[in-house]
């Protein structure tokens, strides 16, 4: 289920899906946010505001009203059977 980067909690992987607006596409893909790249949110800032993700590598913040217009996908981490 797609949900908006600034859905998810601290600690959450996700994989970059899709953007919304064309605008910032091109500023997100030039720092490594592309479409099919796993990212996690690292932090929230204590008023919500920007908030923190590794993605490539590197903590990337970012401002919610940029977050609200990356869809992303949470990865579901399945436990090995022995």
């Amino acid at each position: 289920m797609n949900k908006r980067l600034s859905e998810i909690k601290v600690g959450k992987t996700v994989i970059i899906r899709a953007f919304e607006k064309d605008d910032i596409f091109l500023k997100l893909m030039e720092m490594g946010c592309v479409p099919g790249e796993t990212i996690i949110v690292d932090q929230v800032a204590p008023l919500g505001d920007p908030i923190s993700i590794l993605v490539a590598g590197y903590n990337l913040s970012l401002r919610l009203n940029e977050a609200e217009n990356i869809w992303v996908e949470e990865v579901i981490l399945e436990k090995n059977k022995i």
